[in-house]
């Protein structure tokens, strides 16, 4: 039976300054880069058969560290990208609210089925990550998988196996580097078991992003996914 280490990646400056990222393709911090190192020596003696990673700058660099610990080769995949947020990418949360107000009023709306100018809407892009999730499980029935992504492509998984609607804000904690461990299970669990969520023990001590809003709030769940 597979296990998935399901890994969101280290931090950027976009994270410290609660900008929507998407596909927006940023590269690590100085933080970013040494939690990175840290997520490898965490995770030096765990078994680990495959790595795979977001294909986006961010990802990749999180888990090129694990990679080279393991002498593993690092598999890009475009599937476990962080939800698109067309016109949104690039911008914070006050300037979408002074200069964007109808915009900034459709996104606490929560609507799974829209999406800003160019983005993917949210009922897309839960179906993109559950097809990717399932895909990995079932091609590799054996093996113990690490899976580098995003903190949005995490928020639909924990709804995916929680039973969490589309149509809430997020409810889980989601840290930069955060180890998540799931495990096939039937199809009334989502198909997936939740073993470990947001384990980030490996980040004690470390600088923290100075903003956090509460888990739970409209904004808060907008912003933290377009990690």
């Amino acid at each position: 039976m597979p296990e998935l280490l399901l890994i969101r990646h280290a931090e950027t400056d976009f994270n410290r300054q609660l900008r929507f990222q998407g596909h927006l393709d940023a590269p690590l911090n100085a933080n970013g880069l040494a939690q990175a190192a840290r997520l490898a020596d965490r995770l030096a003696d765990e078994p680990i058969d495959l790595i795979v990673a977001s294909d986006l700058q961010r990802a990749m660099q999180t888990a090129e560290p694990l990679a080279a610990r393991r002498r593993l080769a690092l598999r890009p995949d475009a599937r476990w990208r962080e939800q698109a947020f067309g016109t949104l990418e690039g911008l914070d949360v006050p300037t979408v609210r002074a200069t964007m107000p109808e915009l900034w009023a459709r996104v606490l709306r929560q609507d799974p089925d829209d999406a800003p100018p160019g983005g993917e809407p949210r009922r897309t892009f839960f179906d993109r990550v559950w097809g990717a999730l399932r895909e990995l499980a079932q091609a590799h029935r054996d093996a113990r998988i690490a899976v580098v992504t995003h903190g949005g492509v995490l928020d639909m998984v924990w709804r995916g196996v929680s039973g969490q609607p589309l149509t809430s804000a997020r409810s889980c904690e989601i840290p930069n580097t955060g180890v998540n461990v799931l495990r096939p299970a039937d199809e009334a669990a989502g198909g997936f078991v939740i073993l470990r969520w947001a384990d980030a023990a490996h980040l004690d001590g470390m600088a923290v992003p100075p903003i956090h809003y509460p888990v739970g709030k409209a904004s808060a769940a907008r912003v933290e996914s377009a990690a």
